[in-house]
């Protein structure tokens, strides 16, 4: 998710260079410098991970090219090029597949032992480096110091020190640009392994990547890398390769790729130690303290719900309530719809258009004012706090705070972030699964947020609704969510083939934030989403228009009315509600507000129409969403699902509240 403005790159005529990185090093904040505005966005083929291009002007005269333009990729962030996740697999792709010119590596200049096993890897690729010591400033605050003259003449590569929010180190990288560098590593591995590599660099071709790092990797059982090489070279001895591998095995009682990994450590140790200096411990900042107590299992507990609670007042009450209603019921209900539809009664005679732009589901009074009026606000005061608390530092405390409790669910702590974004908007959240390393956490969490986790302005009508009127419901409420939430995504992890990936979480300080960062970021991130929703909003509503015309939802209307009064024994009215929540979910729990307002609903029946309006099926622009997430099949099967087990959680609430009343 980047901000700068789409361009077409001809990639073939233009040097490449690729920015790579571990996660949180603020490469992308070093591409933007870098970059400016000329940028453009896309997946990478087969896959929902970013990759983002730019180009920028540069001279490479020691490569031996003096362009006036150089294409600079942005790479997702990874731990290691032995791939293990699809960001990792993406990154070890682009390096086989874009013949870039040099790679500009960004490390934690406090994280360097685990920056350097990337080096260690580029430098065996054989690809031209610089090496970029980001977050400096950080570690001199920890008394760390690197002797970056000795370090880049032991790698023998340029070595640069930055601090990427500060512009710091940012000329001397542009004015670099000339040095890129094979480094000078030479590891040995113990016996076996270089035995296996000498024999497999006999069989693999000649590419980008040198042989010796293909043979590591195939080493390490990279299937995808097997069969890529497969397809370049289709006489390729898969079958030799393969026993070469099981016989080097056969010599360890540990995994290869795990040996590869100590062994390299250890030399990579052996650099950090002549390198690097830590002085003596010094005495924990208030930050510090604040930072650790983030992360304590009992007293991490009440920080995060009074978190929560500021951010319900602030994008609940603040967002969706207050600006939500001066856009919703002022800005568009007195100002903009009534101008359109004055405009179009004078100009335009045909009366189906007048309807499908500025009818009951019109285009503008529907679909535009849904998507400005209402998600604008709302996403953009989510955005705002969410970019305080990224910027804060808050956010990987409560990933490594939920971890354990997401484990039991096929997820890990990183989780919790499209939870969290689902409080502002689950359309938006979905989009942001994209976070999570393999298909099944993106499945797990799709799900997970479609079926219990209200949007700010629906859980704003809700909590508005019961808190006045039973705690005692609200709590049942509540309950019921979290406990369905719980039972299916353990079973989902259960039924779902395949593993939750490791959890690595890097714990930066914590920081005051800066206004000026959570001012660019919010803008960026709400053009960004507003760019992937409104269409899909626009879309949504027009084919509510169709099926309302054809008559399809009064007919859906008649279909569900028996399912809610007899399962549910809700009366027939609610169907409507239930019906408008599809479209959207705060529509549907505003309906259900008016009904008990009428006097059609007592506090049980609230209670029940009110689980299963969360609990219910995803609103129409989440679908769409979905649909682009994981495709139309499992979209499908994810609401049918949904729908079924809403309606049955609701017959037992019934049920149960018939014997244990509220009052």
């Amino acid at each position: 998710m980047h901000h700068q403005e789409a361009v077409k790159i001809d990639s073939k005529e233009v040097p490449t260079i690729i920015l790579v990185g571990n996660p949180n090093v603020g490469k992308s904040v070093i591409f933007g410098l870098l970059t400016g505005k000329y940028v453009t966005v896309s997946n990478y083929p087969g896959t929902t991970v970013e990759v983002t291009e730019g180009v920028l002007q540069a001279s490479l005269p020691k490569l031996g090219v003096n362009p006036t333009q150089v294409r600079l990729i942005d790479s997702p962030g990874v731990n290691s090029l032995m791939p293990r996740s699809e960001d990792e697999r993406v990154t070890r792709d682009l390096l086989l597949t874009q013949n870039p010119t040099g790679i500009i590596q960004v490390a934690d200049a406090k994280n360097l032992k685990r920056s350097l096993l990337i080096t260690s890897q580029l430098g065996e690729m054989g690809f031209p480096l610089i090496l970029v010591l980001n977050i400096y400033d950080e570690a001199q605050e920890r008394g760390i110091d690197i002797d970056t003259k000795s370090l880049s003449k032991i790698l023998g590569i340029k070595v640069i020190a930055t601090v990427a929010t500060e512009k710091r180190g940012i000329p001397e990288l542009r004015g670099g640009f000339g040095d890129f560098k094979k480094a000078i590593l030479n590891f040995t591995y113990s016996e076996p392994i270089e035995n296996a590599v000498k024999q497999i660099s006999r069989f693999v071709p000649e590419l980008t990547i040198s042989k010796r790092a293909l043979s590591l990797m195939l080493l390490a059982e990279d299937e995808d890398l097997l069969e890529y090489l497969k397809r370049k070279k289709p006489d390729l001895a898969l079958d030799i390769i393969r026993g070469i591998v099981a016989r080097t095995k056969s010599y360890f009682r540990e995994p290869v790729n795990f040996v590869i990994f100590k062994e390299r450590q250890q030399k990579i140790n052996e650099i950090f130690d002549k390198t690097v200096s830590v002085e003596g411990k010094k005495p924990k900042a208030w930050k510090e303290k604040v930072g650790n107590l983030c992360m304590h299992p009992v007293i991490g507990i009440p920080i995060l719900l009074l978190v929560l609670l500021v951010m319900y007042e602030f994008v609940g009450v603040l967002g969706a309530g207050i600006a939500v209603n001066l856009f919703e019921k002022i800005i568009f209900g007195k100002y903009i719809n009534p101008f359109a539809a004055r405009i179009l009664e004078t100009v335009m005679p045909v009366k189906i258009i007048k309807e499908l732009l500025v009818g009951e589901y019109g285009v503008i009074t529907v679909g535009l004012t849904y998507s400005v009026a209402i998600v604008f606000p709302i996403v953009g005061f989510f955005f705002i706090f969410f970019g305080i608390l990224e910027d804060s530092g808050y956010l990987p405390r409560l990933t490594v705070m939920s971890n354990k409790i997401f484990k039991k669910i096929g997820l890990h702590g990183r989780a919790v972030l499209p939870m969290v974004l689902g409080l502002g908007c689950d359309t938006m959240a979905t989009l942001t699964t994209r976070i999570l390393d393999t298909r099944r956490e993106r499945i797990i969490a799709t799900l997970l947020l479609a079926l219990g986790i209200p949007c700010s302005a629906q859980l704003g009508v809700i909590l508005g609704m019961l808190g006045s009127m039973s705690p005692k419901a609200l709590i049942i409420v509540i309950v019921t969510v979290v406990l369905q939430l719980l039972i299916v995504g353990y079973l989902a992890a259960k039924v779902l083939p395949g593993k939750s990936s490791d959890f690595l979480s890097e714990i930066p300080p914590l920081r005051i934030p800066k206004l000026y960062n959570i001012i660019v970021k919010t803008y960026y991130r709400v053009k960004w989403f507003m760019k992937e929703a409104v269409p899909l909003f626009m879309l949504g509503t027009f084919i509510l228009f169709l099926f309302n015309k054809l008559g399809l939802l009064e007919i859906i209307e008649q279909g569900i009315k028996p399912v809610v009064s007899g399962i549910l024994g809700l009366p027939d009215k609610t169907a409507e509600a239930f019906l408008v929540g599809f479209l959207r979910r705060d529509y549907g729990a505003a309906g259900l507000f008016k009904l008990a307002g009428e006097g059609y609903l007592n506090l049980h029946q609230i209670t029940v129409a009110i689980s299963v309006m969360i609990l219910f099926v995803p609103c129409l622009a989440n679908f769409f969403v979905i649909i682009k997430e994981q495709g139309i099949k499992r979209a499908t099967l994810m609401t049918v699902f949904i729908f079924a087990y809403a309606i049955l959680i609701g017959g037992l609430l019934n049920l149960f509240l018939q014997y244990v009343p509220l009052v």
